[in-house]
Formats: structure tokens, C-alpha cells, sequence
């Protein structure tokens, strides 16, 4: 039976423009609440995006994305998925970022998601820069290493930047995979294109056992083709997705930090995302909505679409695991 408590803000019983947003109008709830321990899914921001190398505002996204997100209504019309009907779901605000220091946030961010592990809530997190993955992903692998699946224009596997730094948006994956957070034989990078300095970062992919499927591969191939082979490539092991907005082409998610053309079309940022379900995700972003770069906010309305997609197909797999 449905527990009431979890369901949304009807916009029936209070209108959209109305109320305080919380992700989705869903119940908003610390780690301390009452109910807490009957949470199966929460959403999270982390608002910040000091690994950024060039275009900042990613740390804006949370906000923006919950606005907009007044306007998710209950169900998944194609595929059927009512994630609030079939899950807990909660609003379990944002981690508070060192604004001034790159190593104390992650830090926090990590301790934040090792909280949420331990009582057996699956997250899906709203970013903030592709670094604030790294964090999440070293609290969600304690128990052993993860399969990713990542759509992305870029695929975030350089060593370091600025003569040594090896913490910016531009290495989390690479941190990742040398930390044993991510079995490399399970990784898969989706979309992959755009101007590049050196192959250094595909080379070294490629050599730790990577997939790239670039986008002129997903193109060619079809998106049910290529979604068959992610999915044979993680498996029924845990697995995490990150999803980057600029994965989507500029002329539909305009307000990112690194746009490159090129890229699939809003219908077709979803089909990937429908295309995972049955896989054993254990958690979920989105990041790199940076609202400064589309004051209108039509990237952070295709971005909590994109995130409402991600809802379903992970209590999709927090009921399986329950089941």
C-alpha cells in the first residue's frame, strides 16, 4: 500500500508556482527526522563546483533543478513507472560544500553518502561539477568495487591539470578506477566527442579495459543496440550511472560548463536511461547544469526530466532488491 507521507504535493491541492520546492514536491527531511528510517530513496544536492577548470555555475544547478521540478508529475507514461508509488522517496536537501577547499568538500560529500549507505537508502544525487561524483562513488563502493555507466561528451580520465592538481572535473574517473572504486571492465563511457588536447586519457581507458562508444558509434549503431551492450558490459553487479548534461546536444541543454555539439536530441537523452532498466543500479546524478549559462532555464527543465528518468529505473531496482 502507497504510504501517503512520501507521495508528492498534489498540484491539485497546492499550485505549482506555490509552496517551498523541494526536489519533485516531495517531503523534505534531514538525517535526524523521525521517519527517516523508512526512506528507500533520497534525493541530494551538492551545490558546488570548485573542480571547474574553465565555466563555473555548476554550483547553482540543486537550486535551480528543484524549482523546476514543481512540474514532475507522478507517473512515467511509457514505461509505466510510478517510482513514489513504488518507493519511498524523500528530499534529503543538500551536503554542505567547503566553498574555499577542494579536499574538505569531497570529504563531506563522502561522509554524507557513507551515512546514507549504512542506513540502506540508494541515492540520486543532483550535482554540481562531475568531480562531486568521485565522493559519492568512494562511499558507495566500500562494500566492493562498481560498474559505471557514464553519458558524457567527455570522458574525465586525465591525470592531473595545472602542472600536478588531480582533483578538477576534468580526473574523477581516472581517481576512481586508481582507487578501486570502479572495476574498469565494467565502465562504460557513452557519447564521448567534441575537440580533444591528446589521446592520453583514451589511451589510458583503453588500456585499463574501458568502453568508449563515441557518438558517432551511438548514431550508427542506434540507441537499442548500444544500450544492449552497456548492459551486457556491467552486468547484474552493482553499478552506478553518472550522467552528464552535456551529453545533449547545446541546442537542448545550452547551460553547462563545457558544451560540444553534436550531441543526441532530449528525446533521445532519455531513451538511454529507459533503455538501463533491469540494471542493479545502486545509485545515480545528473551534474553540470550550470544555470548562469541559461538564465531561462530550459537546460534545468530538460535536466530534471532527465533526473525523473533516472528515479524510475532506480526504484525500478530498489524494489527488485527488495523483492
Amino acid at each position: 500500500m502507497t504510504n501517503t507521507f512520501f507521495q508528492p504535493v498534489s498540484a491539485m491541492e497546492l499550485a505549482r508556482f506555490a509552496g517551498i520546492p523541494t526536489f519533485m514536491r516531495l517531503p523534505s527531511m534531514t538525517l535526524d527526522h523521525e521517519r527517516i528510517a523508512e526512506v528507500e530513496l533520497g534525493l541530494v544536492g551538492i551545490p558546488w563546483d570548485g573542480g571547474t577548470t574553465n565555466r563555473p555555475g555548476a554550483r547553482h544547478g540543486p537550486r535551480q533543478l528543484r524549482d523546476f521540478s514543481t512540474m514532475i508529475r507522478a507517473m512515467n507514461p511509457v514505461t509505466g513507472v510510478a517510482p513514489f508509488s513504488l518507493v519511498n522517496c524523500a528530499d534529503l536537501g543538500d551536503v554542505a560544500p567547503n566553498p574555499v577547499d577542494i579536499g574538505d568538500t569531497l570529504e563531506r560529500v563522502t561522509a554524507f553518502y557513507s551515512d546514507l549507505q549504512v542506513r540502506g537508502i540508494t541515492p540520486l544525487t543532483a550535482g554540481g561539477d562531475h568531480l562531486t561524483t568521485l565522493p559519492v562513488l568512494r562511499a558507495l563502493a566500500k562494500p566492493g568495487p562498481l560498474g559505471l555507466i557514464q553519458f558524457d561528451s567527455h570522458t574525465d580520465l586525465f591525470d592531473t591539470y595545472f602542472g600536478g592538481h588531480k582533483f578538477t572535473h576534468g580526473t574523477p574517473f581516472r581517481r576512481a578506477v586508481e582507487e578501486g572504486l570502479v572495476d574498469p571492465k565494467r565502465f562504460v563511457q557513452v557519447g564521448i566527442r567534441g575537440t580533444a588536447y591528446n589521446t592520453e586519457d583514451i589511451e589510458w581507458g583503453e588500456a585499463q579495459g574501458i568502453r568508449f562508444i563515441r557518438i558517432e558509434e551511438l548514431f550508427d549503431r542506434g540507441i537499442d543496440d548500444v544500450m544492449t551492450e552497456v548492459r551486457s558490459i556491467v552486468g547484474t553487479a552493482p553499478t552506478y550511472c553518472t550522467y552528464d548534461i552535456d551529453f545533449v546536444d547545446p541546442t537542448y541543454a545550452p547551460g553547462t560548463g563545457t558544451p560540444e555539439i553534436g550531441g543526441p536530441n532530449s528525446f533521445q537523452a532519455q531513451q538511454v536511461i529507459r533503455k538501463m532498466a533491469g540494471v542493479n543500479l545502486v545509485g545515480a546524478d545528473l551534474v553540470e547544469v550550470a544555470p548562469p549559462f541559461d538564465p531561462e532555464g530550459g537546460t534545468a527543465w530538460l535536466g530534471i526530466s532527465l533526473m525523473f528518468e533516472l528515479l524510475c529505473v532506480l526504484a525500478q531496482a530498489v524494489d527488485a532488491r527488495r523483492s
